[in-house]
């Protein structure tokens, strides 16, 4: 009792120095010490038990014990607006910090006056020098994982001041236990109270009092760790000390129960997740995103789930399915020519297909091969024997559908979907309005959605009722809650002109006309007068005064005005007239051109839109045959070229059969006069439904010349990629060659050398060679050697010249002369390895890109681009799908450039998977090689996001899979499902699977095209075909797994399998199961001989046609006989000049086309070696690349001019005159001889034909042309960047004569030049140059001017205090930058333009030499822009 005394008396001197202590404060700013003002009332000082507190252990108090180490409310009155406008006094809770953050840091160890009592109360004193004062209390994610797994902690162990991990001392446990691990002496110091059931009820529940409970038994636990010996205390003592105080703990219940779950879970740390270090952007690109996730895990084939995004809400049932069947069938219908007796069945076929895609979920590859029975029409033909005149019948089958059909079907399910969604958004409308108003008497709404065929038509319908009930569906949008306002709506604030009209007297004189819309839609929907028109009994003028409707119309005139209006409106609205105007404008629509004046003057017979210049009187039938040329209309008309228009054939004709069925037939002056009335409204109707239904055919021709171009490059793409690797005549069909690939680049001698690699067929870079020159003796050894050392399949040479054409012949000679062969079948069966040219447009977007720097970062372009020829040759498959996106820049059609890049990319990955689905892939080399891989996202089922996670699955269960039921899980194994039932139907049979005859659990199937739903057809046929009974089948099976009588079959009696009859197979299927599988017991039966045969056609060699594109870039349509082209002179004799055409082709001029017979003509008086000139094709070989040419000014004057064949009403000839007239008096100072300049850049072009020259070059690159500006200026044309050209007028002085150049040459007057040469380094490449310098510099932005300030403004947005400036291209200005910043999120961007001189940037009339002097003041003109001139904003 003596101890217990006196710590009662040390614990009340205690409480006396804490109330001193708690009248000053401390302040940080001056630091002095202040007194506190007291405005509590403090209880008396006398100690007192723990029982007379108890009338502050209310919950309100525990609730301050748990937050007031963390947060306080403050509750604050705000005022909040309620639904009908008025506005309310609220209590909002305000959390704001409880104490300061230096005292929440001193308090988080013992201070002073704490060791004190410990070493009085111990006798134990611990070391101050390492308690620090203020520490910080750190949470990461380790804590917030202890937090969820221990709801509370006493006071000590939540500011512990370190975060070792439980039961490890730190330095700071120094002679005393472990707080966190051990036992606190001071846990009892306030007395525990014995509370009351009542008391426990307020302040926890049974399961917060058990945690407590359970707290102390282990604080107990943790008794003896205090060793009472240790601490210089007798035996007792820290129980009489725990009876006294208390152990510490008898509030933890307020600390669990009444967390408030929101602070709780705003003061956890938020486990890391990718969208918090990546942007939205870059999740999206990698397909990262919480969408990509589900479309991951979703069971339902990838593009499924794509396409039908959109209309993931409709729920297709059997009524739907009805209906779309037969909405399919029209359009399917129309397209094919079928015999009438098969369109039914045409119906049935659609309708199982339909049900295999909505109901089934499966893809068109898995239809297209394991359904193929029910794309297959049969009957049952009679025919009659000759021998004993019966009547007998044999079966003929008929494809209703082909692969291009299954895709179209699905094309045309989407559209369906989007059909019925705007149904259903009808039906939804329509049934909210007839619950406000009375719709029964309006037929177009109530029975409109029963005629309805197309989107086109239930758009009509959409348009009818929110003309018809404006303001009833506004009211009812505002009462869901749809609309602005908060469910109010200022009385007319939204009526429109239409409303107050039919809500007002005008719409009396509306009726006063005597023809309803609906009863004028009846008469052109019937194309006759079935209803008649009523003359009112006075004039408009005098009638109109009797409808007058003040303030809006408060004249007769306004009146009838408005009256015209509103009934030209319900005309227009009507869906009945609008389905009849449709159909006469679509069916007589005429599409004529008529050309702008940018069109008359730019628009030669050499430029691509000429085809279609002065083109009239197109139907649009014969326009949608030109699919390529009407896009290139549509393009022209947005460059300027020209404006499309649609009209309708004889459309006087036609309006003057509408006045008919509109007016009256009453004659009389009154009649005449409401006639005249109707007409204008027929007229300003007309008018409506004119631009309504031109942009319309636009817009409709566009599409389906969109999609048939899509088509045909779908069809290219599926002829590029159905041919099997290369096959020599030692190798099988599909087997993979050894190839050697070589080109020599532009093939110019002593600049790029020959480069070859070796790749064996096991995919292996086994060599790299290069070589300066074959005709060198050295080089030729080596080549020789190499070739025979190797000993390839094939030699495949591909290169960016003419120049590879003459590297081919010149190792097919090698090749001849050294006798270096391949083997044949036989021993004795040798032929000359082939040396063949390879298409090389995959390897020439292989080569620079960074696929190739991952795969061969040791090896230069070109023998990257080598390897890219090998692996084509090897599989032209998998290097087409190893591109990706990037397939849209091969080319399939001249004009697919004029397609949306998203339909292109769709239409060439059908065929992707069309082609990969019939080759299968083989999922543990896919596994293994990345290479391989590239093809699993084109599996049916699959996509790139399930290909993935197909890949990542298959890793976690150890990198192989063994049997195709595998990919469905096996949890006995411990193997993860890799796809779900649905997936797994749709993929299934299109992953290969290798089989293993040692392995029992190996089953053949596995690596055929047979589905797994099919495995015991397949069983069952092979075990016919040994002839096994049943018995001996199971005892196979028992003994060598499932696939052993399949085993047996294929090992060497396989052809057993033809003596099987399939029609009985077939027949007893049908009629037992109802299933229909006589193609699919076709396929079964190729694959029990042939597992996985090469279906592909043999590897495709390049035409001639097709080498002369590849080496020259010309096409017939771009080089042909007749043509005029630059050529340059390379030799002059007096016999002949030789010459070279921009495409690299050689070329020769004979003495007789120099001249027009003049005498003593000589070639070396007039042409000389690298003189440019124009000279007509008159032969061309494009086997050999050689072309004869002609100089002779005649034939360079009549050039050849493409002949468009038209009818004569098809072409405007008499404005194509009108206009070359008017031109050629405009052009006559432009129709002077040409100027012809001794220069190696010099171009007889003008300015568009220098731009088109330079598309392909350099930056830098130049023209120097002749000049419109006069006989003493040259023009030239240099290259800024893409799509940009300057164009420098050039002064020439002191010039000799009217052809020579001047000697000095000037530039914006100030910049002079002795000669050309000069002028091209010093100014042009210079200021190359400097664009170089800027362009490449970090704050240039790539792109238009609009994309940089968009950039400016994310920048901005994201550092709102921070200012950004950037530099892009002066698209417009040629030769200039745009200097852009933004002082701030909310500063407007400004402007300033920087002009490139050689040497140095101008910005206004100051110079800077270099970037960083720009951007220095950069950075300091937009502060003070004064200082040189005000931005542009």
């Amino acid at each position: 009792m003596d101890m217990r005394d006196n710590l009662i008396d040390r614990q009340a001197e205690m409480d006396d120095d804490d109330d001193e202590l708690d009248q000053e404060e401390f302040d940080e700013d001056t630091g002095e010490v202040r007194r506190k003002v007291d405005k509590s009332n403090k209880p008396p000082k006398d100690f007192d038990d723990s029982s007379e507190e108890e009338d502050d252990d209310d919950d309100e108090e525990a609730a301050k014990i748990r937050e007031g180490f963390i947060v306080d409310d403050e509750e604050e009155d705000e005022e909040e607006e309620q639904a009908d406008g008025s506005m309310v006094l609220v209590k909002k809770r305000k959390k704001k910090r409880r104490r300061s953050n230096r005292e929440d840091e001193e308090e988080e160890g013992l201070d002073e006056d704490d060791l004190d009592l410990v070493l009085e109360n111990t006798g134990h004193e611990i070391d101050r020098s390492s308690q620090s004062k203020f520490k910080r209390l750190k949470r990461g994610r380790e804590d917030a994982e202890k937090r969820r797994r221990q709801h509370s902690r006493d006071l000590e162990e939540i500011f512990s001041d370190e975060e070792d991990a439980p039961g490890e001392p730190d330095d700071d446990d120094e002679g005393l236990d472990n707080r966190r691990g051990g036992e606190n002496e001071f846990e009892d110091f306030i007395e525990e109270d014995e509370m009351s059931e009542d008391e426990r009820g307020g302040g926890g529940s049974d399961d917060d009092m058990q945690m407590v409970r359970r707290r102390r038994r282990e604080s107990n636990q943790h008794q003896g760790s205090y060793a009472p010996q240790h601490l210089g205390l007798r035996e007792g003592a820290i129980s009489d000390m725990h009876d006294i105080f208390g152990r510490g703990d008898e509030y933890d219940f307020a600390l669990v129960t009444e967390d408030d779950p929101q602070e709780e879970e705003e003061s956890r740390e938020k486990e890391l997740e990718l969208k918090d270090v990546f942007e939205p952007s870059e999740l999206a690109e990698r397909m990262l995103t919480d969408e990509d996730n589900a479309i991951r895990q979703k069971d339902e084939p990838e593009r499924f789930q794509l396409s039908r995004k959109p209309f993931a809400h409709l729920k297709i049932g059997e009524r739907e399915l009805e209906e779309e069947t037969e909405w399919i069938s029209k359009f399917v219908l129309a397209k094919k020519n079928l015999p009438p007796h098969q369109e039914e069945p045409l119906m049935k076929t659609i309708r199982s297909v339909l049900e295999f895609i909505v109901v089934d979920q499966m893809e068109v590859p898995f239809i297209y091969q394991h359904r193929k029975d029910y794309l297959i029409h049969t009957e049952r033909v009679p025919t009659r024997r000759h021998d004993d005149g019966e009547t007998g019948y044999e079966i003929e089958a008929t494809k209703l559908l082909t692969q291009d059909d299954l895709w179209e079907i699905l094309e045309l399910d989407l559209k369906f979907r989007a059909f019925l969604d705007k149904c259903r958004a009808y039906e939804k409308t329509y049934s909210s309005l007839k619950n406000v108003t009375d719709t029964s008497d309006d037929i177009e709404a109530e029975t409109g959605l029963q005629r309805t065929e197309t989107i086109e038509q239930i758009q009509d319908l959409h348009d009818y009722i929110h003309f018809r009930y404006h303001s009833q569906l506004k009211d009812i949008a505002i009462t869901n809650g749809e609309g602005r306002g908060h469910g109010y709506r200022r009385p007319g604030s939204s009526k429109t002109i239409y409303e107050r009209i039919r809500n007002g007297n005008v719409y009396g004189l509306v009726r006063a006309f005597g023809l309803s819309a609906a009863q004028f839609a009846m008469n052109v929907r019937f194309d006759q007068k079935r209803e008649y028109a009523e003359d009112p009994h006075d004039y408009p003028h005098a009638i109109s005064d009797h409808y007058i409707d003040d303030p809006e119309f408060p004249t007769g005139e306004s009146a009838l005005q408005a009256a015209k209006l509103m009934l030209a409106e319900e005309l227009f609205t009507n869906p009945t007239l609008r389905r009849s105007m449709r159909d006469k404008w679509f069916m007589r629509g005429i599409i004529n051109v008529d050309v702008t004046e940018k069109g008359v003057r730019q628009i030669d017979e050499q430029h691509q839109y000429y085809e279609f210049k002065y083109l009239r009187n197109q139907t649009l039938r014969s326009i949608a045959g030109h699919s390529a040329m009407y896009l290139r209309m549509m393009k022209a008309e947005q460059e300027g070229y020209v404006n499309v228009e649609v009209s309708l054939e004889n459309e006087d004709k036609f309006t003057r059969r509408l006045y008919e069925y509109m007016t009256s037939e009453n004659v009389s002056d009154i009649a005449e006069s409401w006639n005249k009335e109707r007409k204008e409204v027929v007229d300003m109707a007309m008018g409506k439904f004119k631009l309504m239904f031109q942009k319309a055919i636009k817009d409709e021709l566009r599409t389906a010349c969109e999609d048939a171009i899509a088509a045909e490059c779908r069809r290219s793409y599926l002829k590029k990629l159905d041919q099997a690797p290369y096959k020599p005549k030692a190798l099988k069909l599909g087997e993979i060659p050894r190839v050697f690939a070589f080109s020599n680049g532009y093939g110019e001698r002593g600049r790029d050398a020959i480069v070859g690699v070796f790749r064996d067929e096991d995919g292996r870079l086994l060599e790299t060679v290069k070589f300066t020159d074959l005709k060198d003796d050295t080089s030729r050894t080596h080549f020789i050697e190499v070739l025979n050392r190797r000993k390839p399949d094939v030699i495949a040479v591909a290169g960016f010249s003419v120049q590879t054409y003459k590297l081919v012949e010149e190792i097919r000679g090698i090749v001849e002369e050294e006798d270096i062969n391949v083997v044949g079948d036989e021993l004795d069966d040798r032929s000359p390895t082939e040396v063949m040219l390879v298409n090389d447009e995959v390897a020439r977007l292989y080569q620079n890109s960074d696929r190739a720097a991952v795969d061969h970062p040791e090896l230069p372009p070109l023998s990257r681009y080598c390897v890219a020829l090998a692996k084509y040759v090897q599989n032209p498959l998998l290097e087409y799908a190893a591109l990706g996106k990037n397939i849209v820049s091969i080319a399939f059609h001249p004009a697919q450039q004029l397609l949306p890049e998203h339909k292109l990319q769709k239409a060439l990955e059908t065929a992707m998977v069309d082609m990969v689905n019939l080759v299968g892939v083989d999922l543990n080399e896919a596994a293994s090689k990345p290479y391989v891989a590239n093809l699993l996202q084109y599996v049916c089922g699959f996509g790139p996001r399930k290909a993935v996670s197909v890949l990542k699955v298959v890793q976690a269960n150890g990198g192989r899979v063994s049997s195709r039921l595998e990919l469905l899980g096996d949890r006995d194994r411990g193997i993860l499902a890799v796809v779900g039932p649905a997936v797994f139907v749709n993929c299934a049979s299109f992953l290969i699977i290798p089989h293993d005859l040692a392995d029992r659990n190996s089953d053949y199937l596995d690596n055929t095209r047979v589905h797994p739903e099919d495995y015991d057809l397949g069983r069952k046929m092979a075990a016919d075909a040994l002839d096994i009974d049943e018995e001996d089948v199971a005892t196979m099976i028992a003994e060598g797994g499932a696939g052993a009588v399949i085993n047996e079959l294929i090992d060497g009696q396989d052809e057993k399998v033809n003596e099987l009859s399939l029609e009985d197979y077939a027949e007893e299927l049908e009629r037992n199961f109802n299933q229909k599988k006589r193609a699919t017991l076709e396929t079964i039966r190729a694959e029990l001989q042939h597992a996985y045969e090469e279906l592909r056609n043999k590897y495709q060699k390049l035409s001639t046609d097709e080498i002369f594109t590849m080496l020259t870039g010309e096409t017939k349509e771009t080089l042909s006989a007749g043509m005029v082209v630059p050529v340059a002179i390379r030799r002059v004799t007096d016999r002949y000049c030789a010459v070279r055409l921009s495409c690299g082709m050689d070329g020769n001029v004979s003495l007789d086309e120099m001249h027009d017979g003049s005498p003593n003509f000589l070639p070396t008086n007039v042409y000389h070696v690298g003189q440019t000139v124009q000279a007509r094709i008159e032969k061309l070989n494009e086997e050999t690349f050689f072309a004869e040419l002609s100089f002779r000014e005649d034939k360079i004057r009549n050039p050849l001019v493409k002949r468009i064949e038209f009818l004569p009403d098809e072409w405007d000839d008499v404005r194509e005159e009108r206009d070359k007239a008017r031109l050629s008096v405009v052009n006559q100072e432009q129709t002077r001889t040409a100027r012809v300049i001794k220069h190696p850049l010099f171009k007889p072009y003008n300015s568009r034909q220098a731009q088109e020259f330079l598309a392909g070059q350099s930056r830098g690159d130049a023209v120097i042309r002749p000049s419109s500006n006069g006989p003493d200026h040259i023009a030239v044309t240099w290259k800024v960047s893409d799509g940009i050209y300057q164009h420098i007028d050039v002064l020439e002085l002191d010039k000799d004569n009217e052809f020579t150049v001047g000697k000095t040459l000037k530039v914006s007057g100030k910049f002079s030049y002795s000669d050309l040469d000069e002028l091209i380094v010093t100014h042009v490449k210079a200021m190359a140059k400097k664009v170089d310098e800027l362009s490449h510099h970090s704050k240039f932005i790539q792109g238009s001017k609009a994309e940089a300030e968009k950039w400016l403004e994310k920048y901005c947005e994201a550092n709102p205090k921070r200012s950004m400036y950037g530099f892009c291209f002066d698209a417009q200005r040629p030769g200039y930058f745009h200097l852009l910043y933004k002082a701030g999120a909310n500063a407007r961007i400004g402007s300033w333009p920087v002009k490139i001189i050689p040497h140095a940037f101008q910005l206004r009339d100051t110079p800077f030499p270099d970037v960083m002097t720009l951007c220095n003041v950069s950075f300091y003109l937009p502060l003070h822009p004064s200082s040189l001139y005000p931005p542009t904003f």
